[in-house]
C-alpha cells in the first residue's frame, strides 16, 4: 500500500467536457487525514485467496449472471443474452462471474495480475473486511488519484496522450462498434500497466471502475463537511470512480480524475473492480 500524508486539495471540477449532473462540481477545498491506499486494484489472484480462505460467494454467482460487453461474446451467447435497451452493448450473461469473466468457457488462468471484475460493492466490502482494510472514501480516492497535481484533468496532467503516449486503458476507435486496441488492450490490462501517478498509484484512469465507500448523491457535497467527507448517510447507489476500458470521449468521458458515477451495491459487470484503503493510527 501507498502511505499518503493527507492534507488539503481541490476536489471536483467545472470542466466544460464534464457531466455537471453527476455532481462533479463545484471545485472546493477538502481536507483528508493521512491514510494508506492500494497502489493497484485488487487482482484476480488476491481475490482468489480471499475466496479460498472464506468460501465467499459473490453477488454475480448468487444471481447466476452478470453483464459482459457484447463484443467479447461468441455469436450464439450474444444472441441469447438479455440487453438493456439504453445500453445494448451490454449483455446479461448467465454464468458470468469473477472466475469466468466472459461467461461459460472463459477463464482467468492467464489473468492473475488483472483486476478482479464482476465484483459488487458488497463483494468488495467483504474482501476488505477479511483483509483488515476498507474501501476508500470518494475524497480519499480523488486525493490519491490526483497524484499531487492540483486541478489537472488526468492523473498525469491535462493532455490525454502526451507526446502520443497512451497513459491509460480506455476505448480507442468508434464506440461501441470498433475498439482498435491502440493502447494495447481490448479488455482489462494488468494492474501495473502504464506509468503510475505522482503518488505511485496505477490505473486510476481507465481499466476498471473502482468502488468507493460513499453513497452517491449529485448535490450532498455542496453543503457537506469539507474535512474527511463521507457522502450522505444512505442512498440507493454507491460511488464508482476512474472509468474503465469501456470509456470513450464520445460517450463516457469519465476517466477524468474528477469524474464520478454510480451503481447499486449488488450490481456487477466485466469492467468494475476496486482497491482498498486503510486508516492510519493516530500518533
Amino acid at each position: 500500500m501507498v502511505t499518503l500524508p493527507g492534507g488539503a486539495f481541490l476536489m471536483g471540477t467545472e470542466d466544460a467536457t464534464g457531466f455537471p449532473d453527476d455532481g462533479e462540481g463545484p471545485v472546493r477545498e477538502v481536507r483528508v487525514a493521512p491514510f494508506e491506499i492500494d497502489a493497484y486494484a485488487v487482482t484476480n489472484r488476491r481475490f482468489a485467496a480471499f475466496v479460498e480462505a472464506t468460501g465467499h460467494v459473490t453477488d454475480a454467482e448468487r444471481f447466476g449472471w452478470s453483464f459482459v460487453y457484447a463484443g467479447f461474446l461468441p455469436g450464439e451467447l450474444r444472441r441469447q443474452a438479455r440487453r438493456p435497451p439504453d445500453t445494448p452493448w451490454w449483455c446479461g450473461v448467465p454464468g458470468a462471474d469473477w472466475r469466468r469473466p466472459e461467461g461459460p468457457g472463459s477463464t482467468i488462468e492467464d489473468r492473475g495480475d488483472h483486476p478482479v471484475v464482476h465484483a459488487s460493492w458488497a463483494d468488495a466490502a467483504a474482501f476488505c473486511d477479511w483483509a483488515g482494510l476498507r474501501l476508500p472514501t470518494e475524497a480519499e480516492w480523488e486525493f490519491a488519484a490526483r497524484g499531487g497535481l492540483a486541478g489537472a484533468r488526468y492523473p498525469w496532467g491535462d493532455e490525454l496522450t502526451p507526446d502520443g503516449e497512451h497513459r491509460c486503458n480506455i476505448w480507442q476507435g468508434s464506440f461501441p462498434f470498433k475498439n482498435t486496441g491502440e493502447d494495447g488492450y481490448l479488455g482489462t490490462a494488468p494492474v501495473d500497466a502504464y506509468q503510475p501517478n505522482g503518488h505511485g498509484l496505477y490505473n486510476v484512469a481507465g481499466n476498471v471502475w473502482e468502488w468507493c465507500a460513499d453513497w452517491f448523491s449529485a448535490d450532498w457535497h455542496v453543503t457537506a463537511s469539507r474535512r474527511d467527507p463521507k457522502g450522505p448517510p444512505s442512498g440507493d447507489a454507491r460511488v464508482i470512480r476512474g472509468g474503465s476500458y469501456m470509456c470513450h470521449e464520445s460517450y463516457c468521458n469519465r476517466y477524468r480524475v474528477a469524474a464520478r458515477s454510480r451503481n447499486t451495491p449488488d450490481s456487477s459487470g466485466g469492467n468494475t473492480g476496486f482497491r482498498c484503503a486503510r486508516t492510519l493510527a493516530a500518533a
